[in-house]
This record gives C-alpha cells, sequence and structure tokens, in this order.
C-alpha cells in the first residue's frame, strides 16, 4: 500500500475520518496521505485550499506522515473521487459515515455509500465515533462460494500486513448443523490456504439475521475491523444493498472495509 485518500468536507465526521487515517498510517513512512475535497464554485478555489492547508498542518503535529492536499471543481462527489483514485493510483480511499438525523447524513452517508459501491479501490468506512487505537483482530465475512476465485486476496493481503491482526473468518448461514458440508469444508480449506499467513480461523453461525450475528461476533471476539468483499448474489449482498447497507454502517462502531470481487 503506497496511496490512500482521504476526502474532507470539514464536517465533523469527515475530520474524525481524517484523524482515524492519520493514526492508522502513523508509522508507515512508505505511505502517502491525500487529503481531497470537490467544490462547485470557481470562488472557493482559495478558501478550501486555505483551509485544507490548515488541516494537513493540524494532522502533521500529531504524527510526522507523508500529507499532500488535492482539491478539485467538481460537478459530482463520487465522479470526482473516482478520478482522483484513477489519477494518483490510489490503493484505499478513507470515509466517514454518520448516524446522525441530518442533511449530513444524507449528503456524506449516501457518498460514502455509493463510493462503497463502485469498483475504484477498497473503501474503509469509518464511524462517526470510532477512533483508531489498535488492530489486533479483523474479522472477514465469506459466504463461502467459490473462494479461490471470488475473495480478492491480494488488497486483502495488502491491509492486513500493516498489522498482522489474528484473522477471523466468519460465515452466517441458517442451514448450519454442528458438522460442516463437505462443500463448506473445501471452501474453508482454499481459504486457509489463500490466506495462510494471517493463520485465519474460522466460524460458522447458524443464524438468521446477518448483521445480527456480525454484531454479536464482534463483540465478543473484540473485533477491531469488519472486511466484506462485494459481489453479485452473495452472502454480503445482504449487507450492502438497500437499507441494510444503511443499517450495518449507521450502527456500527466499528470501521468496514469494503472491497470488490
Amino acid at each position: 500500500m503506497t496511496t490512500v485518500i482521504v476526502p474532507v468536507d470539514f464536517s465533523e465526521t469527515s475530520l474524525n475520518a481524517a484523524q482515524y487515517a492519520t493514526k492508522f498510517i502513523a508509522g508507515n513512512k512508505d505511505i502517502k496521505m491525500i487529503i481531497y475535497h470537490s467544490y462547485s464554485k470557481e470562488s472557493e478555489a482559495e478558501m478550501i485550499n486555505t483551509r485544507l492547508e490548515e488541516l494537513k498542518t493540524t494532522l502533521l503535529k500529531e504524527h510526522p506522515l507523508h500529507i499532500e492536499i488535492l482539491a478539485h471543481k467538481e460537478d459530482d462527489f463520487v465522479t470526482g473521487l473516482e478520478r482522483a483514485v484513477r489519477h494518483r493510483n490510489a490503493d484505499l480511499v478513507i470515509m466517514g459515515i454518520t448516524g446522525k438525523s441530518s442533511i449530513e447524513q444524507v449528503l456524506f452517508g449516501t457518498n460514502t455509500l455509493k463510493m462503497a459501491d463502485t469498483k475504484a479501490c477498497p473503501v474503509l468506512i469509518i464511524p462517526e465515533n470510532a477512533s483508531f487505537s489498535k488492530m489486533e483482530n479483523v474479522m472477514l465475512a465469506s459466504d463461502f462460494k467459490d473462494t479461490l476465485n471470488t475473495t480478492p486476496s491480494v488488497p486483502i493481503k495488502d491491509f492486513l500486513s500493516l498489522y498482522k491482526p489474528q484473522l477471523h473468518v466468519v460465515n452466517v448461514d441458517k442451514e448450519h448443523y454442528i458438522s460442516l458440508t463437505e462443500k463448506y469444508e473445501k471452501q474453508k480449506q482454499d481459504l486457509k490456504e489463500l490466506l495462510a499467513e494471517f493463520h485465519p480461523e474460522f466460524y460458522f453461525m447458524r443464524l438468521f439475521d446477518t448483521h445480527e450475528a456480525i454484531d454479536l461476533f464482534a463483540k465478543d471476539r473484540h473485533i477491531d475491523l469488519i472486511i466484506a468483499v462485494q459481489k453479485d448474489h452473495s452472502f454480503m449482498e445482504k449487507l450492502f444493498s438497500n437499507n441494510r447497507t444503511k443499517k450495518l454502517t449507521y450502527e456500527s462502531k466499528l470501521p468496514i472495509l469494503v472491497i470488490h470481487q
């Protein structure tokens, strides 16, 4: 991982995500952090760049990082951010999301979910009150279907290699019983080999409510971050479609890394 883009609109939510990103990257001198903002009027350019420079100065006082600022005039926030990701060859976007019932939730929350739904690059969603302290336990949610071909192992390993946390691979299915079927066992072994360097532990939960199962597991195992693989007609589609996306991201206190297959 070499380049991380952190979009800010100067709301508390986005500034908290910038703080989280700074602490997350701290100690990794090879990673460049780009603070990004898009504005709608040319007359705003000077003011925006001044505010971005002030934010950069504030963040650098806390951690000595390689930070750049990037401001563009854009008609559409997500389109501009996708372009910035491509042009800067970014490995990760870190964005905040709010659970407040306000215009802030409607605008920044929606844009975060739209960006997570693109395939530009992995997106790390930071809840409004989340703060980075450690990265010891990470949960990977998997549907255990064709894991060799659908698990984006390169970006997952790239992310995990920063802290080398304990990896917990979780599957929720109301059909699970005492023992795994031969099909599930085969997929488990494939995934175990694919992510062998992180010594994954596997858990199969027989529950009907996917969100509830993940929440219970996260609390029980002191999970610091959730990795969700986005693919069509999958287990993760239950979480990242329509209102369930908002339910998971708005209610969760944990950062969620969304990676497309």
